[in-house]
C-alpha cells in the first residue's frame, strides 16, 4: 500500500494561474513593491504594476499572432521583469519555457525546436547567441525581442519588448481566459527542462492546476511548526514580515516557485540578483536585512568555508530552505549552529512541478531529512525487485502520486504522457532512503538504474 501524507488534504482550486495569484487577499497592499532590483532598490514592481504589464504583454502576444498553447521562450539572466513574463505568458494561455543563459547556440536551438517556440525574449547580452540559434532552429528573426527591465535601442534588427507591448487602454480592457477545473488540469502552463534523466534535457509539461497545487503545498509546509498560527490562511496577521534574496535561476522550477509565485501570492519583498556572486550576495543579505533564503547546497558550503562571510552581518537570516541536491546533516547542523538559524531540506523534481516533500518550515531538524510528503500526496518506495521498502535505512526508487505530478514530457514536440493515475517514478534520477523518524525521505544519492512497480505505470523517460 502507498504511504499517504500525514497532513489532511488541502482544498486546491483549479483555475487560471492568474486568478489564483491575483485573487484579492487582504491586508496586503497591491501597491506595495514585491520585486526589487538588489543593486538598485529604486527599480521595483508592485502587484498592481505587474498586473498592468502582464495585460500589456498578453495584448502584444495577441497582436503578434502567437496562438494559445504555443510556446514563448525566454533566454535571460534574472531581473525583476522575468516574473512578469512568466505570469503573463502563462496567464494568457501561452506556454512559458526558460532557457539557461549559459546555453550555447546548439543548446538554445535544441530547446527552440523541441518546444516549437514561436517567439523568444532574449536579454541584450545574449542576443548574438539567440540570433544564431534562431537561424539554426528556423525561427524568423522578427520573432526575437530584446528583454530587460529597461528599454534598449533596436539592435541587429531585433526590437525591444517594450516597443511591442499593448497600449494602456488595450491592457485596461484585457481579460485573461477563464479556465474550468478540467481545463486548468489539461492546459499546459510551462515547459521546464529536466536534466535528471539520461540523454538530452527533457521538456516537462506542467499545467495550471499542477502549479496551483504545488504552490499551496509549499506554502502549507513552510508554515508548519512556525511560531505564528496560519490556520489555513495565506497571510495570517501574525506572520512576521519576510525579505528574500532571489538568486536562484528563474528558468528553473525552484526559482519560479519561490520568486514568481509564492512571493507575489504572500506579498513578500524579494531582492532579485541578476547573477550569483558570493560577496555581492552577502552584501544584499546585510544591507536588505534578508530574513529567508532559498538555496542549493553549494551556498551552504560557502557559508561554512568562505572566509569573507565574516566581513558581513547576516544575523537577519532566520530560515534557510535547501533543495535541488543532497545536503549532509553535518554541514546543515554546522551552519545552523554557527549562524543561529534554522535550515530545512526538501525533495522534488521538475516532474513534480517542484516540491514533493519537505521538512516543516519551523522544525529545527538535525537529521538531514528531506522531510514529509506534501499534503494530497502519496508515495511508495520500492527496492530493485519491485518490493516495498519497509525497513529503516534501505534505499529504493520513489513513486509519487499527487496533483503536482506533471502532464508528461516532450520528445521533439511529440507528447509522452504519464499514466492516467498521475504516478511519477524517480527512475534514473535519485534514490531515497527510508528514515525511522520521518518515513520516506531521509537521505538521497544519485542512482543510475531503475526498477518498475507492478500496477503503476511511471512517467515515460528517454
Amino acid at each position: 500500500m502507498p504511504q499517504n501524507a500525514q497532513y489532511p488534504d488541502l482544498d486546491i482550486p483549479a483555475s487560471n494561474l492568474l486568478d489564483f495569484i491575483f485573487a484579492p487577499y487582504e491586508p496586503h497592499s497591491e501597491d506595495e513593491p514585491i520585486w526589487h532590483d538588489s543593486s538598485n532598490v529604486s527599480s521595483s514592481l508592485s502587484k498592481s504594476q505587474s498586473l498592468h504589464r502582464i495585460k500589456q504583454l498578453a495584448v502584444a502576444l495577441d497582436n503578434l499572432g502567437i496562438g494559445q498553447q504555443e510556446v514563448v521562450m525566454i533566454f535571460s539572466p534574472n531581473h525583476i521583469c522575468v516574473p512578469i513574463l512568466y505570469l503573463g505568458i502563462v496567464g494568457c494561455k501561452r506556454i512559458f519555457s526558460g532557457a539557461n543563459p549559459i546555453y550555447t547556440v546548439n543548446e538554445v536551438a535544441y530547446q527552440m525546436q523541441d518546444t516549437g517556440a514561436k517567439a523568444i525574449f532574449v536579454h541584450p547580452s545574449l542576443l548574438d547567441t539567440a540570433i544564431s540559434a534562431a537561424r539554426k532552429a528556423g525561427l524568423p528573426q522578427d520573432r526575437l525581442f530584446q528583454f530587460d527591465d529597461h528599454p534598449h535601442p533596436e539592435k541587429e534588427g531585433v526590437k525591444d519588448w517594450f516597443s511591442v507591448l499593448g497600449s494602456d487602454s488595450a491592457a485596461s480592457s484585457y481579460h485573461w481566459p477563464k479556465l474550468s477545473p478540467e481545463q486548468a488540469k489539461e492546459t499546459v502552463a510551462t515547459i521546464n527542462y529536466s536534466s535528471g534523466t539520461t540523454g538530452l534535457p527533457k521538456g516537462v509539461m506542467i499545467s495550471h492546476s499542477n502549479i496551483i497545487a504545488n504552490v499551496m503545498q509549499a506554502v502549507f509546509m513552510r508554515d508548519q511548526e512556525m511560531p505564528y498560527n496560519p490556520k489555513g490562511e495565506y497571510r495570517p496577521a501574525s506572520r512576521p514580515q519576510e525579505r528574500w534574496c532571489a538568486f536562484l535561476p528563474l528558468y528553473h522550477a525552484y526559482g519560479q516557485l519561490m520568486t514568481c509565485l509564492i512571493a507575489p501570492l504572500l506579498g513578500i519583498k524579494v531582492y532579485v540578483m541578476r547573477k550569483f556572486e558570493y560577496s555581492a550576495f552577502l552584501q544584499v543579505v546585510e544591507s536588505r536585512k534578508i530574513t529567508h533564503l532559498q538555496v542549493a547546497p553549494p551556498v551552504i558550503v560557502m557559508l561554512a568555508r568562505r572566509p569573507e562571510t565574516k566581513k558581513y552581518d547576516i544575523s537577519s537570516v532566520k530560515y534557510i530552505m535547501c533543495g535541488a541536491a543532497p545536503l549532509s546533516k553535518e554541514l546543515q547542523n554546522e551552519v545552523s549552529s554557527r549562524y543561529n538559524l534554522i535550515i530545512t531540506q526538501g525533495w522534488g523534481m521538475t516532474e513534480t512541478t517542484c516540491a514533493g516533500m519537505a521538512v516543516p518550515g519551523g522544525a529545527n531538524d538535525k537529521t538531514g531529512s528531506t522531510g514529509l510528503l506534501n499534503p494530497n500526496t502519496e508515495a511508495m518506495l520500492l527496492d530493485d525487485d519491485g518490493k516495498k521498502v519497509t525497513e529503516t535505512g534501505i534505499p529504493g526508487e520513489l513513486f509519487v502520486k499527487g496533483p503536482q505530478i506533471c502532464l508528461g514530457e516532450l520528445c521533439l514536440t511529440s507528447f509522452l504522457p504519464i499514466s492516467p493515475a498521475r504516478v511519477f517514478s524517480s527512475r534514473n534520477s535519485e534514490m531515497l532512503t527510508r528514515s525511522a523518524s520521518q518515513g520516506i525521505g531521509a537521505t538521497r544519492r544519485r542512482r543510475q538504474r531503475c526498477s518498475t512497480m507492478a500496477g503503476y505505470e511511471p512517467v515515460i523517460l528517454r
